[in-house]
């Protein structure tokens, strides 16, 4: 038997029993009082008190009823009460923080927008893009939407239901035809005694934030997405620019080895391995080219945009973003409250547990309130006068599940276990949310060191290559230690350009591990795909080169709904 607050199960018996000998006394199930007016009988003042102090007396009766039922069922609430948990979480990061990795506390702002770290005006343009015209992104927040128009359906479970109703009926008995009008309002509430819908608004708002921050955990993909795209159009940029100056090095190479072999100077040999080492390089442009074409459509695709939108934009090359001198990571503790996948995960561990309760309010009794008034006529023309007979019903309905083959005690036990799922899946997000930082962090400070040691040799492959050419024409060297040297410091360049772009890229999933790319606001945001003009005055300047600010670009305006339980 679930618990009802902290009330003591034999009390809650005794309650159930006087509610329903209090129903029952009414009237046996159902109170309905009739005043009908008849053309040939005017009610006596006598008669309309006594109906009066009738009608008074019931719903006096019931108001009271009604009050002492809200009043106790306020502290009735079945299933277990949600408690956040508070998972156990290492006081450091297990990385060694070097390469400019500080343990310094997060600023939220420039977590928000970090990619304006990397001072790339064009950057930070197609962010602002991205964010206001990726589809995923707006399918997203159309998913919010329905999350929140869901917890509205289930917080109306509380109120009563009002309807206007009418009808019309003709019937014929021995050649005799009468008829019957009706019209009024009828009215029903089904009493939360013992917390079933206030548990389902529970879960209901739960879900709705668990949907804003899966939002907000497409946005941190998306603006890491953006950056990693952008970097590789950067690099591929570079390594054409490589190419092609290695290959008309190699032209002029392949030239000088030409008029050595007319001059009787080299052999033919020589010349046939010039040609194919130039033949070779000229094999990566088409592939590189592939590539960037490639990385320009997936580009476009994020920001929403046709293939090839972006060609012309981004045609002129551009060094690779450099990374920031310093890097403030924070704590474990901190970086896992801005992880939204760790909060969607905590969010949806709610929603199970409230759901829980709504399967556990199934055991009890369920109490109802009815009523109507209205008028009914023999004639249509006469339903809107005096003549018109007046109607009013107060009925009261009362059912407890008896026996159900234990529907009940296994739909209760599902959703324990899903709610040991919710939590297991909890724990599972926290521990990636984990890994997923030390990983980058890792990444981050080793790449560095590789990248200082890719510099110097490329330094020597440069002055090796110098030398052998030296060598080579006069006459001390063959001409494949000059090939050899070529190679080696065309793919000293290539890789040193790799590494470059791969020391941003770590960035970027360092910040994307630590949830950055989103603004978590004290107040509910309520998504609005708005124009250009229509963005609010506050939001004018976002995302110039140095805005901040992804969530006001969506088009999002804030509003005084709860988030997290707190009021605006």
């Amino acid at each position: 038997m679930a618990r009802l607050g902290k009330r003591n199960a034999s009390v809650n018996n005794y309650m159930i029993v006087a509610l329903a000998a209090m129903i029952a006394h009414l009237e046996q199930g159902a109170c309905e009082i009739r005043i009908e007016k008849k053309a040939n009988h005017a009610i006596t003042p006598l008669e309309q008190r006594a109906y009066d102090c009738r009608l008074l007396a019931i719903i006096c009766l019931i108001s009271g009823l009604l009050f002492g039922l809200l009043g106790w069922s306020g502290c009735a609430h079945v299933g277990p009460d949600y408690v956040p948990p508070n998972p156990a979480l290492p006081a450091k990061w297990r990385a060694e923080l070097s390469g400019g990795l500080t343990a310094s506390s997060l600023d939220p702002q420039a977590m928000a927008g970090w990619w304006a770290r990397l001072n790339d005006p064009v950057l930070s343009s197609l962010m602002g893009r991205a964010v206001s015209g990726n589809l995923e992104l707006r399918r997203s927040q159309a998913r919010l939407l329905e999350a929140r128009a869901r917890r509205g359906i289930s917080r109306s479970d509380r109120f009563p239901e009002l309807r206007a109703s009418g009808s019309a009926a003709a019937s014929r008995t021995r050649g005799r035809q009468s008829n019957l009008f009706e019209a009024g309002f009828d009215a029903g509430w089904e009493l939360d005694l013992f917390g079933g819908v206030q548990r389902s608004i529970e879960a209901a708002e739960a879900e709705a934030e668990a949907s804003q921050e899966e939002l907000w955990d497409v946005l941190v993909s998306l603006t890491a997405e953006v950056a990693l795209n952008y970097v590789e159009v950067r690099l591929l940029q570079s390594r054409l620019a490589i190419a092609e100056e290695s290959l008309k090095a190699q032209e002029e190479t392949y030239q000088l080895i030409l008029w050595r072999s007319e001059a009787g100077l080299a052999s033919d040999l020589e010349v046939e391995e010039a040609k194919s080492n130039l033949e070779e390089s000229r094999s990566l442009i088409p592939s590189l080219r592939t590539s960037l074409d490639q990385t320009l459509n997936r580009l476009a695709l994020l920001l929403g945009k046709n293939p090839g939108s972006l060609n012309e934009e981004l045609s002129s090359p551009a060094p690779i973003p450099i990374a920031p001198p310093e890097v403030a990571i924070g704590v474990p503790a901190e970086v896992l409250h801005r992880v939204p996948a760790v909060r969607k995960a905590e969010r949806q561990l709610a929603a199970q547990t409230a759901r829980v309760g709504v399967a556990e309010s199934e055991r009890y009794p369920k109490f109802s309130l009815s009523g109507s008034i209205g008028l009914e006529s023999a004639a249509f023309t006469d339903l809107l006068t005096p003549a018109a007979r007046q109607i009013l019903r107060i009925g009261q309905k009362f059912s407890w599940p008896l026996f159900d083959a234990g529907r009940i005690r296994q739909n209760v036990e599902v959703q324990n276990c899903l709610r040991e799922q919710a939590v297991i899946a909890y724990q599972q997000a926290i521990l990636t949310a984990l890994k997923d930082v030390e990983d980058a962090l890792v990444a981050f400070a080793q790449e560095q060191v590789r990248r200082q040691h890719l510099v110097e040799a490329s330094q020597a492959a440069r002055r090796a290559e110098e030398l052998a050419r030296s060598r080579y024409l006069c006459g001390l060297i063959d001409f494949q230690t000059v090939l050899d040297t070529q190679r080696s410091w065309l793919s000293l360049k290539n890789q040193l350009a790799i590494s470059d772009s791969e020391v941003v890229c770590n960035l970027i999933r360092l910040y994307k591990a630590l949830g950055g790319g989103w603004t978590n606001y004290s107040t509910e945001a309520a998504p609005h795909f708005l124009g250009a003009n229509e963005l609010p005055k506050d939001t004018a300047g976002a995302f110039s080169a140095s805005s901040s600010t992804p969530w006001e670009r969506i088009g999002m305006r804030l509003n005084g709904e709860k988030v997290n339980g707190k009021e605006k």
